[in-house]
């Protein structure tokens, strides 16, 4: 597990390239800010978050805990979502609007560019 990164993910660095490739400029990791979001964007006064889905705990197939050692992954991935919405109510007291990207929204070809499009009118609308 110590091996696991948190920064500089795949799934971090797909929606990081679309949104330059956007012309969107952003902060990444800014300490500043609870949760430390992936993604900043001063402008849209917009935070994004880029969830692995297992480690989030989402309910899709990726986020299916393993059937060994069930009470620990349950303690654990419970205390990440906890974690996680501590950190989303404390940026939109702050004023930001928090988007979340999951990892499986952006596995395949034909469903990221789908969650792409969703993803900039988000971004866009009501800043």
């Amino acid at each position: 597990m110590s091996n696991i990164s948190c920064n500089e993910t795949q799934p971090e660095i797909t929606v990081r390239k679309f949104l330059f490739s956007k012309g969107l400029r952003f902060r990444k990791n800014d300490k500043r800010y609870p949760g430390k979001p992936d993604i900043l964007l001063p402008k849209y006064k917009t935070a994004i978050f880029v969830h692995g889905c297992f480690w989030h705990g989402h309910n899709c197939p990726a986020g299916k805990l393993p059937e060994t050692r069930k009470d620990f992954w349950k303690k654990k991935i419970n205390d990440t979502k906890t974690r996680d919405k501590r950190n989303i109510n404390e940026l939109k007291d702050l004023g930001w609007k928090v988007i979340i990207v999951w990892e499986c929204e952006i596995k395949s070809q034909k469903v990221k560019e789908i969650r792409f499009k969703e993803l900039i009118n988000e971004i866009i609308k009501t800043n």
